[in-house]
């Protein structure tokens, strides 16, 4: 191409530069989104591999590599295939996995033996000793030692001096200077001479360069590694036993692109072992690991990925939507090219280029401002709630590269691909398209909405029957999954009802028209005229808007539903901010006195013989005692618990309110008959009020009318509403409850489905007074439930707690569980993915609806002059076009946050898993939240008042003698 090309180029680039500013805009943001996800993920996994070495810390590390040979029993040792192998795994295999290791160690052994004194006057040679000699590759650096000296690296051929492990030393009853005779295995009659020459403890214990643990040293001689195999193994030729090595990899700065390559390189590790040595073989390996990152990498990437698809392809559409205009503003300009000579391929190696120049620009800034998004992920708390926190550390990788590349490409073939059909028209052709540009669009002839229609009907069936939820995404962390394509056919929905509504709008005009034509006013008219006889060149707009807006309605309502149900189902399960269980101490109960003195159990007091029932006659009959009975019948010592003090609660720092919580079981009794055993709960009814947490709308009252029902009667009870059906219960109605050996008699005073903590469908539960239990049965244990101050500790509690000598059995904090839900990689990731693409969608229907109106209005100067040389008033043309905007974006403004509510009460509701959908309790609600519709106004309001500046600018600057000419719409 040469400089003259290159000048028209830039000179068209230059002529239409609010639309390549506008497409460079697009592929920024399709870049930025398509690359953060990629960033994101490998962030996450970067942190749940920490989570994962944290939790593994007790063991082996997370990155433990253990590869053995083991000498099958007195064959002679192949060294030429040992030292092949070690060679191999001490100098290959570090960089094949390619990650740091901390720790390496090559441990080899020969056979074990029973070992005797050189002198048995200085040891004990009665005693039986097996032991073997070891070596330990850089032992020297991970020692200290605590007696003697260091062994030497070289062997005289007469005394092999040897460590041992401190306390081995002990175990064997040996000392520093013995001398011991080892008769070695296979080896033609050779007895070493070991010599103890000092002893050793670790520096570190918890160095993993000790993985094998100490107890396997006790029976062990460690040498010099270098006497090990230049004089053992190749000088006399003993047969080694076996050698194992050791790597312990950190595997934290792990990317995703390293996953596959990393398993592929494992899985081979033991074919290249086995034929450098036979018998030689990988016992402990982080391959599962690795799959287990591999699988949560690609769960997270294909959820986001699907979460984000539907923002992506608008933004797509935006990218598309702009190049149309630019190619319809410069139709004529192709068809002029075309007929000075200009070659279809010229011209389209111009777009091309362009393209391509755009494309390069969007990979320099796209990357940098998705690290922005990527971050901004990773910091998200809730929907379009990003709090500062330890973020997740994000970087740049190849992946995301290829994926932002990727993104470049099918846009920059989006928009070049329609300049194909503008290259081969000639001016004839792009005259006779602009005169007949009433034609239907493709979509509409090939009922293309119709058929996505049906598709979206048949995924909400899928989801009815429960057949499409099954989809694994692993966020299970508070119980609720999240199903990636009740997002992507929600969205499928929006859109082919968007384009159904095209199909139709043009209806919708005509029937103003024929009921207004009497007495509309001529502006108004005018606008149903224009936009019935170009409706298409609006659809671009309108589908954009209504998918823009329709979107962000329906992933703000199913971000908020998400967010808000797993923490409400979190908090009724707790109930209260903190839950405390002390430790109450427990004393014998007091025998109970007979009533003439003591004696033996009469013939109807005795204690059965191992029944342990108590003895005692009735009253008035039996034998004179009513004392216990004899033998095996005595009845087990009873126990009673001595309550700790409970005021000292209320008055922690941080703690608001305090209350005591008994929970116990006991067996349910209704007119006579058994209905199992339930959960019994007795609450002091004002302080329960202040401590719990209610959901209003669980109840068909207020919650404090039930607590005020237990008010009015000590012996009042609460009871659920399913198990009141079962029986049929009815207030006034008394339940009979066996609780700690006492049989107690209830009154039903309020019945009612839920209650804080309780489940009634896996077990039927009764509320009552806590004083009442007590004062019929005796005193239990029960649970202390705290209401705390915003932001309070618990920790100080418990050592404020422990300095009045009150400990404490269990603490729940509901807040700390909440804070890790929201911490989870996934979690964050929707959340982080649904607020990044509510923004996006807002800022790309902002500009595309600018920039529309921008072109729309330009490109009927000519137009405008027309009318108002007609007589039409600055007034009128202005009324004129406000009525336009009003019937497409207007339309398509409310139709988008229609369709968003409509799609939201059809397909959230199956957000709900299928196991716990009969079960979920607090029964699942959605939710709109009128914040974010309330920002969707501001947004449309903007945008209105936005075309309204734009139109009203493009008036006032309107000369009529400069418009009304000769020429071409420009």
């Amino acid at each position: 191409m040469g400089v003259p090309m290159l000048r028209l180029l830039f000179r068209k680039m230059w002529n239409t530069k609010w639309l390549t500013l506008s497409t460079l805009i697009g592929l920024i943001v399709a870049v930025s989104f398509t690359v953060s996800i990629p960033m994101y993920s490998d962030g996450a996994l970067k942190r749940v591999v920490s989570n994962t070495l944290k939790e593994q810390s007790e063991g082996l590390p997370a990155g433990s590599l253990i590869m053995s040979y083991q000498a099958v029993g007195g064959a002679k040792t192949d060294l030429a295939g040992l030292e092949a192998v070690n060679q191999y795994i001490t100098e290959e295999v570090p960089g094949e996995i390619n990650f740091p290791f901390k720790a390496f160690v090559n441990a080899r052994s020969l056979r074990s033996a029973e070992v005797y004194p050189q002198d048995p006057t200085k040891v004990d040679a009665s005693r039986m000793r097996t032991m073997s000699i070891n070596s330990m590759s850089g032992l020297q650096d991970h020692i200290s030692v605590s007696g003697g000296n260091i062994t030497s690296d070289s062997y005289d051929g007469n005394v092999l001096e040897a460590l041992m492990l401190e306390e081995a030393m002990y175990r064997q009853d040996l000392h520093v200077g013995d001398v011991m005779e080892y008769p070695v295995s296979g080896g033609a009659g050779i007895v070493l001479k070991i010599k103890i020459v000092g002893t050793f403890q670790p520096t570190d214990e918890t160095d993993p360069y000790w993985y094998q643990g100490f107890e396997g040293m006790m029976n062990s001689f460690f040498v010099n590694e270098k006497v090990f195999n230049e004089a053992l193994l190749k000088k006399l030729s003993i047969p080694i036993h076996g050698s194992s090595w050791y790597y312990a990899f950190d595997l934290r700065e792990i990317k995703t692109s390293q996953l596959s390559p990393l398993s592929s390189t494992l899985d081979r590790l033991n074919v290249e072992l086995y034929q450098k040595l036979k018998d030689t073989k990988v016992d402990l390996s982080f391959g599962d690991l690795l799959n287990d990152f591999r699988k949560q990498s690609l769960q997270m990437q294909t959820l986001l990925f699907t979460l984000a698809a539907p923002m992506i392809a608008m933004v797509f559409y935006y990218i598309v939507m702009n190049a149309k205009q630019s190619l319809d503003k410069q139709q004529s300009d192709i068809a002029v090219l075309r007929s000075r000579g200009a070659s279809t391929k010229q011209i389209i190696f111009i777009y091309l280029l362009e393209g391509i120049m755009l494309g390069v620009a969007a990979m320099i800034f796209g990357p940098l401002l998705g690290w922005f998004m990527s971050k901004s992920i990773g910091s998200a708390d809730g929907f379009l709630t990003f709090v500062n926190r330890k973020s997740i550390p994000v970087g740049f990788n190849m992946d995301a590269l290829l994926l932002g590349g990727l993104a470049v490409l099918i846009a920059i073939l989006a928009t070049v691909l329609p300049a194909v059909s503008y290259a081969r028209a000639s001016i004839v052709n792009a005259k006779r398209k602009q005169a007949r540009n009433d034609r239907m669009p493709t979509w509409q002839r090939w009922c293309l909405d119709i058929v996505l229609m049906g598709v979206a009907g048949y995924g909400y069936y899928l989801f009815y029957e429960r057949q499409m939820l099954t989809f694994q995404t692993g966020m299970t962390t508070d119980e609720l999954q999240v199903q990636p394509f009740l997002f992507f056919v929600p969205a499928l929905a929006i859109f082919s009802i968007g384009l159904f509504f095209l199909r139709i709008f043009p209806w919708i005009l005509k029937l103003i028209g024929w009921i207004g034509k009497k007495w509309l006013p001529v502006p108004y008219y005018l606008s149903l005229t224009q936009l019935s006889r170009s409706a298409s060149s609006y659809y671009p707009l309108m589908i954009l808007l209504v998918l823009t807006l329709g979107l962000g309605v329906y992933n703000a309502s199913a971000a908020r539903t998400i967010d808000l149900n797993s923490t409400e189902r979190t908090l009724y399960k707790y109930g209260a901010d903190v839950i405390m269980q002390t430790v109450w101490e427990e004393t014998p109960e007091a025998p109970t006195k007979p009533p003439t003195g003591q004696g033996q159990g009469g013939s109807g007091g005795g204690g059965n013989p191992g029944g342990g029932n108590p003895g005692g006659g009735n009253p008035g009959g039996g034998g004179p005692g009513g004392g216990p009975g004899n033998g095996q019948g005595n009845k087990p010592t009873k126990m009673n618990y001595i309550e700790p003090p409970f005021e000292v609660f209320r008055k922690l720092e941080g703690v608001e309110h305090a209350a005591r919580v008994l929970q116990t079981k006991g067996n349910l009794i209704i007119s006579g008959r058994s209905a199992g055993q339930g959960n019994i709960m007795g609450i002091d009814n004002v302080d329960f009020y202040q401590v719990a947490w209610f959901r209003d709308d669980l109840f068909p009252a207020a919650p404090h009318q039930y607590l005020n029902l237990l008010g009015m009667n000590e012996s009042a009870a609460l009871v659920p509403s399913n198990l009141a059906e079962k029986y049929q219960l009815k207030t006034g109605d008394i339940i009979t409850v066996s609780l700690a050996e006492r049989s107690v008699d209830f009154i039903v005073y309020g019945i009612l489905p839920y209650w804080p903590s309780m489940y009634p469908d896996e077990s039927p539960f009764l509320i009552a007074n806590l004083d009442y239990i007590y004062d019929q049965a005796k005193i239990l244990p029960y649970e202390v439930w705290l209401k705390m101050k915003p932001d309070a500790k618990v920790g100080p509690l418990v050592t404020k707690l422990a300095s009045e000598n009150i400990d404490l059995y269990s603490v729940k904090d509901v807040r700390s569980e909440l804070a890790t839900q929201k911490k989870h990689p996934t979690r964050g990731g929707v959340f982080g993915i649904l607020s990044m693409g509510f923004l996006v969608s807002v800022i790309v229907s902002l500009i595309g609806y600018v920039m529309y109106w921008f072109f729309n209005l330009s490109s009927r100067v000519v137009q405008f002059g027309i009318l108002r040389a007609m007589g039409l008033s600055r007034r009128q043309l202005t009324l004129m076009l406000l009525a336009e905007q009003l019937l497409t974006a207007g339309l398509s403004i409310v139709l988008g946050i229609v369709i968003g509510k409509v799609a939201g009460k059809l397909y959230l509701p199956f957000l709900q898993t299928a196991d716990n959908v009969t079960s979920q309790v607090p029964p699942f609600r959605i939710i709109f939240n009128s914040s974010d519709t309330m920002q969707l106004y501001v947004v449309v309001l903007v945008m209105l008042l936005l075309g309204a500046g734009l139109l009203l600018w493009q008036i006032r600057r309107l000369r009529v003698h400069q418009a009304v000419k000769m020429g071409e719409e420009r």
